[in-house]
Protein backbone atom coordinates (compact mmCIF):
# COMPACT_ATOMS: atom_id res chain seq x y z
CA UNK A 1 0.00 0.00 0.00
CA UNK A 2 2.90 2.39 1.15
CA UNK A 3 4.33 2.23 -2.37
CA UNK A 4 1.63 2.37 -4.48
CA UNK A 5 1.00 5.93 -2.71
CA UNK A 6 4.39 6.62 -3.46
CA UNK A 7 3.25 6.10 -7.23
CA UNK A 8 0.53 7.86 -7.01
CA UNK A 9 2.07 11.11 -5.50
CA UNK A 10 5.38 10.80 -8.00
CA UNK A 11 2.41 10.61 -10.73
CA UNK A 12 0.79 13.71 -9.38
CA UNK A 13 3.97 15.25 -8.75
CA UNK A 14 5.36 14.48 -12.81
CA UNK A 15 1.84 16.16 -13.65
CA UNK A 16 2.23 19.09 -11.83
CA UNK A 17 6.07 19.63 -12.69
CA UNK A 18 4.35 18.82 -16.82
CA UNK A 19 1.86 21.81 -16.75
CA UNK A 20 2.35 24.96 -18.79
CA UNK A 21 1.18 28.53 -18.07
CA UNK A 22 0.09 30.27 -20.81
CA UNK A 23 0.00 33.70 -20.10
CA UNK A 24 -1.78 36.33 -22.70
CA UNK A 25 -1.77 39.90 -23.37
CA UNK A 26 -5.83 40.14 -23.07
CA UNK A 27 -5.37 43.18 -25.86
CA UNK A 28 -3.74 41.59 -28.13
CA UNK A 29 -5.89 37.95 -27.73
CA UNK A 30 -9.06 40.11 -28.52
CA UNK A 31 -7.42 41.19 -31.71
CA UNK A 32 -6.15 37.62 -32.44
CA UNK A 33 -9.85 36.73 -32.35
CA UNK A 34 -11.31 39.59 -34.73
CA UNK A 35 -9.45 38.33 -37.24
CA UNK A 36 -12.36 37.01 -39.56
CA UNK A 37 -12.20 33.96 -41.70
CA UNK A 38 -15.31 35.62 -43.78
CA UNK A 39 -13.58 38.74 -44.63
CA UNK A 40 -10.48 36.89 -45.56
CA UNK A 41 -12.77 34.40 -48.12
CA UNK A 42 -14.00 37.99 -49.43
CA UNK A 43 -10.59 39.65 -50.08
CA UNK A 44 -9.55 36.49 -52.00
CA UNK A 45 -12.60 35.84 -54.20
CA UNK A 46 -12.86 39.72 -54.80
CA UNK A 47 -9.06 39.53 -55.94
CA UNK A 48 -9.58 36.88 -57.85
CA UNK A 49 -12.74 38.68 -59.61
CA UNK A 50 -10.19 40.71 -61.43
CA UNK A 51 -9.41 37.97 -64.11
CA UNK A 52 -5.39 38.75 -64.03
CA UNK A 53 -3.19 40.30 -61.75
CA UNK A 54 -0.08 39.87 -64.05
CA UNK A 55 2.36 42.59 -63.85
CA UNK A 56 2.20 43.62 -67.09
CA UNK A 57 -1.52 43.40 -67.55
CA UNK A 58 -4.11 46.46 -68.29
CA UNK A 59 -3.79 49.05 -65.69
CA UNK A 60 -6.28 50.80 -67.30
CA UNK A 61 -9.44 49.18 -66.77
CA UNK A 62 -11.97 49.22 -63.60
CA UNK A 63 -12.64 45.66 -63.42
CA UNK A 64 -9.79 44.28 -64.76
CA UNK A 65 -6.01 43.33 -64.12
CA UNK A 66 -3.36 44.73 -62.13
CA UNK A 67 -4.37 48.45 -62.51
CA UNK A 68 -7.66 47.79 -60.94
CA UNK A 69 -6.67 45.45 -58.41
CA UNK A 70 -4.17 47.64 -56.70
CA UNK A 71 -6.80 50.52 -56.75
CA UNK A 72 -9.37 48.18 -55.02
CA UNK A 73 -6.73 47.41 -52.37
CA UNK A 74 -5.76 50.77 -51.83
CA UNK A 75 -9.40 51.87 -51.30
CA UNK A 76 -9.85 48.82 -48.90
CA UNK A 77 -7.16 49.72 -46.81
CA UNK A 78 -8.34 53.35 -46.95
CA UNK A 79 -11.78 52.09 -45.13
CA UNK A 80 -9.35 50.74 -42.65
CA UNK A 81 -7.71 53.76 -42.27
CA UNK A 82 -10.84 55.78 -40.78
CA UNK A 83 -11.07 53.90 -37.88
CA UNK A 84 -7.67 55.02 -36.71
CA UNK A 85 -8.36 58.26 -35.86
CA UNK A 86 -5.51 59.51 -38.43
CA UNK A 87 -2.96 57.35 -37.25
CA UNK A 88 -3.24 55.40 -40.89
CA UNK A 89 -2.11 56.58 -44.02
CA UNK A 90 -2.56 55.02 -47.60
CA UNK A 91 -0.34 55.25 -50.44
CA UNK A 92 1.06 54.03 -53.54
CA UNK A 93 4.68 53.12 -53.69
CA UNK A 94 5.32 54.37 -57.27
CA UNK A 95 8.12 53.09 -59.43
CA UNK A 96 9.48 52.53 -63.33
CA UNK A 97 10.63 48.94 -63.64
CA UNK A 98 12.87 49.29 -66.74
CA UNK A 99 12.72 46.61 -69.91
CA UNK A 100 14.34 43.21 -68.31
CA UNK A 101 14.15 39.60 -67.19
CA UNK A 102 10.64 38.98 -67.07
CA UNK A 103 10.05 42.52 -68.37
CA UNK A 104 9.43 43.08 -71.66
CA UNK A 105 9.12 46.86 -71.76
CA UNK A 106 9.55 49.80 -69.05
CA UNK A 107 6.57 49.46 -67.33
CA UNK A 108 5.03 51.79 -64.11
CA UNK A 109 4.32 49.85 -61.02
CA UNK A 110 2.68 50.73 -57.71
CA UNK A 111 2.89 49.21 -54.20
CA UNK A 112 0.18 49.23 -51.63
CA UNK A 113 1.25 50.53 -48.32
CA UNK A 114 -0.93 51.07 -45.12
CA UNK A 115 1.07 53.11 -42.41
CA UNK A 116 0.33 52.61 -39.00
CA UNK A 117 2.03 55.50 -37.67
CA UNK A 118 3.21 54.77 -33.79
CA UNK A 119 2.07 56.67 -30.81
CA UNK A 120 6.23 57.17 -29.25
CA UNK A 121 7.81 59.72 -31.37
CA UNK A 122 10.62 58.41 -29.16
CA UNK A 123 10.11 55.00 -30.73
CA UNK A 124 11.94 54.68 -34.57
CA UNK A 125 11.40 51.10 -35.31
CA UNK A 126 9.42 49.85 -37.96
CA UNK A 127 7.78 46.13 -38.43
CA UNK A 128 6.21 45.21 -41.86
CA UNK A 129 4.43 42.49 -42.86
CA UNK A 130 3.52 41.86 -46.67
CA UNK A 131 1.85 39.31 -49.19
CA UNK A 132 2.15 39.90 -53.36
CA UNK A 133 -1.01 41.10 -54.94
CA UNK A 134 0.49 40.01 -58.86
CA UNK A 135 -0.48 36.38 -60.19
CA UNK A 136 0.93 34.43 -63.20
CA UNK A 137 0.34 31.12 -64.98
CA UNK A 138 2.81 28.45 -66.98
CA UNK A 139 4.01 31.34 -68.79
CA UNK A 140 5.45 33.72 -67.11
CA UNK A 141 5.33 36.42 -69.86
CA UNK A 142 1.59 36.07 -70.54
CA UNK A 143 -0.52 38.52 -69.14
CA UNK A 144 -3.99 37.96 -70.46
CA UNK A 145 -5.11 34.43 -69.72
CA UNK A 146 -6.91 33.98 -66.60
CA UNK A 147 -5.11 34.06 -64.11
CA UNK A 148 -6.73 33.99 -60.63
CA UNK A 149 -3.72 33.77 -57.93
CA UNK A 150 -6.10 32.73 -55.33
CA UNK A 151 -3.02 31.26 -52.96
CA UNK A 152 -0.29 32.32 -54.78
CA UNK A 153 -0.20 35.38 -53.31
CA UNK A 154 -4.16 36.66 -52.48
CA UNK A 155 -3.39 34.61 -49.42
CA UNK A 156 -0.86 36.62 -48.24
CA UNK A 157 -2.57 39.66 -49.30
CA UNK A 158 -5.53 38.63 -47.68
CA UNK A 159 -3.74 38.14 -44.41
CA UNK A 160 -1.70 41.79 -44.87
CA UNK A 161 -5.20 43.46 -45.25
CA UNK A 162 -6.77 41.81 -42.36
CA UNK A 163 -4.16 42.74 -40.11
CA UNK A 164 -4.50 46.37 -41.09
CA UNK A 165 -8.21 46.27 -41.05
CA UNK A 166 -8.42 44.40 -37.20
CA UNK A 167 -4.96 46.54 -35.84
CA UNK A 168 -5.93 50.20 -37.42
CA UNK A 169 -8.12 50.50 -34.55
CA UNK A 170 -5.67 50.13 -32.43
CA UNK A 171 -2.30 52.22 -31.08
CA UNK A 172 1.54 51.13 -30.86
CA UNK A 173 4.77 52.75 -30.16
CA UNK A 174 6.27 51.36 -32.83
CA UNK A 175 5.27 51.89 -36.64
CA UNK A 176 3.38 48.83 -38.57
CA UNK A 177 3.54 48.73 -42.85
CA UNK A 178 0.92 46.46 -44.45
CA UNK A 179 1.89 46.04 -47.67
CA UNK A 180 1.01 44.44 -50.74
CA UNK A 181 3.58 44.72 -53.60
CA UNK A 182 3.57 43.81 -57.54
CA UNK A 183 6.56 42.04 -59.57
CA UNK A 184 6.89 39.16 -57.22
CA UNK A 185 6.28 36.76 -60.20
CA UNK A 186 8.59 38.84 -62.61
CA UNK A 187 11.89 39.26 -60.37
CA UNK A 188 10.42 40.56 -56.76
CA UNK A 189 10.83 43.91 -57.96
CA UNK A 190 8.20 45.92 -55.70
CA UNK A 191 9.64 44.68 -52.51
CA UNK A 192 12.99 45.16 -53.83
CA UNK A 193 11.74 48.91 -54.04
CA UNK A 194 10.81 49.07 -50.83
CA UNK A 195 13.83 47.36 -49.51
CA UNK A 196 16.15 49.92 -51.08
CA UNK A 197 13.87 52.74 -50.41
CA UNK A 198 13.93 51.86 -46.70
CA UNK A 199 18.32 51.72 -47.01
CA UNK A 200 18.88 54.64 -48.18
CA UNK A 201 16.55 56.24 -45.71
CA UNK A 202 18.11 54.43 -43.14
CA UNK A 203 14.22 53.03 -42.12
CA UNK A 204 14.73 51.04 -38.32
CA UNK A 205 13.20 48.04 -40.10
CA UNK A 206 13.32 45.64 -37.07
CA UNK A 207 11.43 42.80 -38.53
CA UNK A 208 9.68 41.96 -42.28
CA UNK A 209 7.07 39.23 -42.36
CA UNK A 210 6.46 38.21 -45.90
CA UNK A 211 3.03 35.82 -46.54
CA UNK A 212 3.42 33.90 -49.45
CA UNK A 213 1.34 30.70 -50.55
CA UNK A 214 -0.63 30.30 -47.09
CA UNK A 215 -3.66 29.05 -48.04
CA UNK A 216 -3.82 25.30 -48.88
CA UNK A 217 -3.67 22.62 -46.06
CA UNK A 218 -3.30 19.28 -48.48
CA UNK A 219 0.09 18.23 -50.34
CA UNK A 220 0.25 17.90 -53.59
CA UNK A 221 1.34 13.70 -54.54
CA UNK A 222 2.08 12.91 -51.11
CA UNK A 223 -1.81 13.22 -49.95
CA UNK A 224 -1.12 15.07 -46.39
CA UNK A 225 -3.63 16.98 -45.20
CA UNK A 226 -2.72 19.50 -42.19
CA UNK A 227 -4.16 22.73 -41.48
CA UNK A 228 -2.34 23.35 -38.14
CA UNK A 229 1.31 23.29 -39.61
CA UNK A 230 2.63 26.00 -40.78
CA UNK A 231 6.53 26.99 -41.98
CA UNK A 232 9.00 30.17 -41.59
CA UNK A 233 11.91 30.00 -43.46
CA UNK A 234 14.79 31.55 -42.10
CA UNK A 235 18.33 32.76 -43.39
CA UNK A 236 21.21 31.21 -40.76
CA UNK A 237 24.41 32.95 -42.62
CA UNK A 238 23.19 36.48 -43.16
CA UNK A 239 22.60 37.26 -46.97
CA UNK A 240 24.69 40.39 -46.27
CA UNK A 241 27.84 38.06 -45.39
CA UNK A 242 28.35 37.27 -49.03
CA UNK A 243 31.32 38.06 -49.89
CA UNK A 244 32.48 39.65 -45.99
CA UNK A 245 35.13 37.41 -45.27
CA UNK A 246 35.32 39.03 -41.61
CA UNK A 247 31.65 38.40 -40.97
CA UNK A 248 31.93 35.23 -42.21
CA UNK A 249 35.08 34.64 -39.72
CA UNK A 250 33.13 36.10 -36.77
CA UNK A 251 30.15 32.92 -37.31
CA UNK A 252 32.46 30.53 -37.34
CA UNK A 253 34.72 31.25 -34.71
CA UNK A 254 31.70 31.78 -32.56
CA UNK A 255 29.36 29.13 -33.84
CA UNK A 256 26.62 31.51 -34.54
CA UNK A 257 25.70 30.79 -37.85
CA UNK A 258 22.30 29.25 -36.30
CA UNK A 259 21.60 32.59 -34.64
CA UNK A 260 21.22 34.96 -37.36
CA UNK A 261 18.23 38.10 -36.52
CA UNK A 262 15.91 36.29 -39.19
CA UNK A 263 16.61 33.27 -37.19
CA UNK A 264 15.86 34.83 -33.98
CA UNK A 265 12.73 36.04 -35.23
CA UNK A 266 11.69 32.36 -36.45
CA UNK A 267 12.06 31.40 -32.81
CA UNK A 268 10.20 34.69 -31.58
CA UNK A 269 7.19 33.41 -34.13
CA UNK A 270 6.87 29.81 -33.05
CA UNK A 271 7.13 31.04 -29.56
CA UNK A 272 4.64 34.07 -29.54
CA UNK A 273 2.51 32.21 -32.38
CA UNK A 274 1.54 29.31 -30.43
CA UNK A 275 1.23 31.04 -27.55
CA UNK A 276 -1.88 33.41 -28.93
CA UNK A 277 -3.13 30.78 -31.67
CA UNK A 278 -4.38 27.44 -30.79
CA UNK A 279 -4.06 24.50 -32.69
CA UNK A 280 -1.45 25.97 -34.55
CA UNK A 281 3.00 24.33 -34.62
CA UNK A 282 4.91 26.71 -36.46
CA UNK A 283 7.93 24.97 -38.15
CA UNK A 284 11.06 26.36 -38.36
CA UNK A 285 13.07 25.60 -41.69
CA UNK A 286 16.54 26.03 -41.99
CA UNK A 287 16.70 27.74 -45.34
CA UNK A 288 15.89 31.05 -46.96
CA UNK A 289 13.34 29.83 -48.54
CA UNK A 290 12.78 26.22 -50.44
CA UNK A 291 14.87 24.76 -52.42
CA UNK A 292 16.40 27.28 -55.08
CA UNK A 293 13.36 29.84 -54.47
CA UNK A 294 12.86 32.84 -53.28
CA UNK A 295 9.88 35.52 -51.74
CA UNK A 296 9.82 39.31 -51.31
CA UNK A 297 11.75 38.67 -47.68
CA UNK A 298 14.90 38.39 -50.04
CA UNK A 299 14.85 41.41 -50.70
CA UNK A 300 14.96 42.70 -47.47
CA UNK A 301 17.68 40.41 -46.41
CA UNK A 302 20.05 41.53 -49.25
CA UNK A 303 19.25 45.07 -47.99
CA UNK A 304 20.53 43.98 -44.14
CA UNK A 305 17.36 43.68 -42.65
CA UNK A 306 15.75 40.96 -40.51
CA UNK A 307 13.05 39.15 -42.91
CA UNK A 308 11.47 35.80 -42.52
CA UNK A 309 8.92 33.85 -45.14
CA UNK A 310 5.63 32.45 -43.93
CA UNK A 311 4.21 29.46 -46.17
CA UNK A 312 1.62 26.16 -46.08
CA UNK A 313 3.04 22.92 -44.77
CA UNK A 314 2.36 20.70 -47.87
CA UNK A 315 1.96 22.60 -51.49
CA UNK A 316 -0.33 21.56 -53.92
CA UNK A 317 1.93 22.44 -57.57
CA UNK A 318 -1.17 21.89 -59.41
CA UNK A 319 -2.42 25.36 -58.15
CA UNK A 320 0.54 27.44 -58.78
CA UNK A 321 1.78 29.15 -61.83
CA UNK A 322 -0.60 26.29 -63.62
CA UNK A 323 -3.27 27.53 -66.76
CA UNK A 324 -6.38 26.32 -65.56
CA UNK A 325 -7.98 23.18 -67.63
CA UNK A 326 -8.08 19.54 -66.47
CA UNK A 327 -5.93 16.92 -67.68
CA UNK A 328 -6.70 12.95 -67.44
CA UNK A 329 -9.26 14.01 -64.77
CA UNK A 330 -6.93 16.13 -62.57
CA UNK A 331 -7.98 19.82 -61.85
CA UNK A 332 -5.17 22.33 -62.46
CA UNK A 333 -4.98 26.23 -61.23
CA UNK A 334 -4.81 28.29 -58.26
CA UNK A 335 -8.44 28.96 -57.74
CA UNK A 336 -10.27 30.01 -54.92
CA UNK A 337 -12.33 26.60 -53.88
CA UNK A 338 -8.72 25.09 -53.38
CA UNK A 339 -8.20 27.87 -50.36
CA UNK A 340 -8.33 26.57 -46.78
CA UNK A 341 -9.84 30.16 -45.18
CA UNK A 342 -10.08 28.91 -41.73
CA UNK A 343 -6.37 28.13 -42.16
CA UNK A 344 -5.51 31.60 -43.89
CA UNK A 345 -7.39 32.79 -40.35
CA UNK A 346 -5.10 31.16 -38.09
CA UNK A 347 -1.99 31.59 -40.41
CA UNK A 348 -3.10 35.62 -40.01
CA UNK A 349 -3.83 35.34 -36.64
CA UNK A 350 -0.28 34.54 -35.88
CA UNK A 351 0.96 37.02 -37.59
CA UNK A 352 -0.86 39.47 -35.73
CA UNK A 353 0.02 38.19 -32.06
CA UNK A 354 4.08 38.35 -33.32
CA UNK A 355 3.44 42.26 -34.79
CA UNK A 356 1.53 42.98 -31.83
CA UNK A 357 3.83 41.63 -29.29
CA UNK A 358 7.01 43.38 -30.88
CA UNK A 359 5.62 46.76 -31.62
CA UNK A 360 4.38 46.85 -28.28
CA UNK A 361 7.50 45.43 -26.64
CA UNK A 362 10.47 47.72 -25.70
CA UNK A 363 13.35 47.36 -28.03
CA UNK A 364 16.38 45.27 -28.51
CA UNK A 365 19.11 46.09 -26.12
CA UNK A 366 22.17 47.45 -27.38
CA UNK A 367 26.14 46.06 -27.68
CA UNK A 368 24.84 42.71 -25.88
CA UNK A 369 28.20 41.10 -25.30
CA UNK A 370 30.09 37.79 -23.55
CA UNK A 371 32.66 39.04 -21.20
CA UNK A 372 36.22 37.10 -22.24
CA UNK A 373 38.65 39.46 -20.65
CA UNK A 374 39.27 35.52 -18.58
CA UNK A 375 38.91 32.08 -18.96
CA UNK A 376 36.26 30.81 -16.66
CA UNK A 377 33.29 28.34 -16.44
CA UNK A 378 30.66 30.49 -15.82
CA UNK A 379 29.49 33.26 -18.48
CA UNK A 380 29.23 37.09 -17.69
CA UNK A 381 26.93 39.07 -20.25
CA UNK A 382 26.88 42.86 -20.35
CA UNK A 383 24.75 44.73 -22.66
CA UNK A 384 23.24 48.52 -23.13
CA UNK A 385 20.03 49.82 -23.09
CA UNK A 386 17.76 50.26 -26.32
CA UNK A 387 18.49 53.69 -27.81
CA UNK A 388 14.91 54.22 -29.13
CA UNK A 389 11.20 53.84 -27.05
CA UNK A 390 10.32 53.38 -23.57
CA UNK A 391 12.20 51.81 -21.08
CA UNK A 392 12.52 47.87 -20.02
CA UNK A 393 11.44 46.92 -17.01
CA UNK A 394 13.88 44.25 -17.18
CA UNK A 395 15.74 41.74 -19.79
CA UNK A 396 15.83 37.64 -20.10
CA UNK A 397 19.05 36.48 -20.69
CA UNK A 398 17.86 33.35 -22.58
CA UNK A 399 19.91 29.77 -23.04
CA UNK A 400 19.90 26.39 -24.74
CA UNK A 401 22.48 23.58 -25.78
CA UNK A 402 24.22 23.96 -28.68
CA UNK A 403 22.10 21.25 -30.29
CA UNK A 404 19.15 22.62 -29.41
CA UNK A 405 16.94 24.64 -32.24
CA UNK A 406 15.11 26.20 -29.08
CA UNK A 407 15.96 28.63 -26.26
CA UNK A 408 15.57 26.88 -23.25
CA UNK A 409 15.64 28.58 -20.62
CA UNK A 410 15.14 32.25 -19.42
CA UNK A 411 16.88 34.64 -16.87
CA UNK A 412 14.91 37.64 -15.77
CA UNK A 413 17.45 40.43 -14.53
CA UNK A 414 17.13 44.32 -14.10
CA UNK A 415 20.60 44.68 -14.38
CA UNK A 416 22.85 45.68 -17.63
CA UNK A 417 24.77 42.43 -16.53
CA UNK A 418 25.07 39.07 -15.01
CA UNK A 419 27.19 36.04 -14.73
CA UNK A 420 25.41 32.67 -15.32
CA UNK A 421 26.86 29.66 -13.64
CA UNK A 422 26.53 27.87 -17.34
CA UNK A 423 29.85 27.60 -19.57
CA UNK A 424 29.75 29.68 -22.79
CA UNK A 425 31.69 26.92 -24.11
CA UNK A 426 28.69 24.57 -24.08
CA UNK A 427 25.69 26.98 -24.50
CA UNK A 428 24.23 29.51 -26.04
CA UNK A 429 22.90 32.54 -24.77
CA UNK A 430 21.08 35.83 -26.27
CA UNK A 431 19.29 39.00 -24.61
CA UNK A 432 15.98 40.28 -25.04
CA UNK A 433 14.13 43.77 -23.47
CA UNK A 434 10.60 42.96 -21.46
CA UNK A 435 8.41 45.80 -20.10
CA UNK A 436 6.10 45.42 -17.04
CA UNK A 437 3.49 43.69 -18.95
CA UNK A 438 5.83 40.71 -20.63
CA UNK A 439 5.90 42.00 -24.28
CA UNK A 440 9.05 41.07 -25.10
CA UNK A 441 11.77 42.15 -27.62
CA UNK A 442 13.77 40.21 -30.61
CA UNK A 443 16.67 38.31 -29.02
CA UNK A 444 20.40 39.63 -29.86
CA UNK A 445 22.91 37.42 -30.09
CA UNK A 446 26.23 38.50 -28.36
CA UNK A 447 29.34 39.16 -29.37
CA UNK A 448 33.19 38.74 -27.64
CA UNK A 449 33.71 41.90 -25.35
CA UNK A 450 36.90 42.73 -23.01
Amino acid sequence: MKYLLSIILLFFILQGNAQTVIKQDASIKQMVDEVSAKNIEATIRKLVSFKTRHTLSDTISTTEGSGAARNWIKAEMGKYASASNGRMTVQFDTFTQPKGERVDKPIHLKNVLAILKGADPNDTRIYIVSGHYDSRVTDVMNPNAIEPGANDDASGTAVSMELARVMAKRSFPATIIFMSVVGEEQGLYGSANVAKHAKAENWNVDAMLNNDIVGNTHGMETDLKDNRSIRVFSEGVPSVAAGNAKMVAGLIALGGENDSPSRELARYTKEIGERYVDQLDVKLIYRRDRYLRGGDHTSFLLQGFTAVRFTEMNEDFNRQHQDIRTEKGIDYGDLPDFVDFNYVQKVARMNLSVLANLATAPAEPQNVGIVTSGLSNKTTLKWDAPKTGKKPAGYYVLMRETISPYWEKKFYVTDNTVTLAYSKDNYLFAVQSVDADGHESLPVFPKPVK
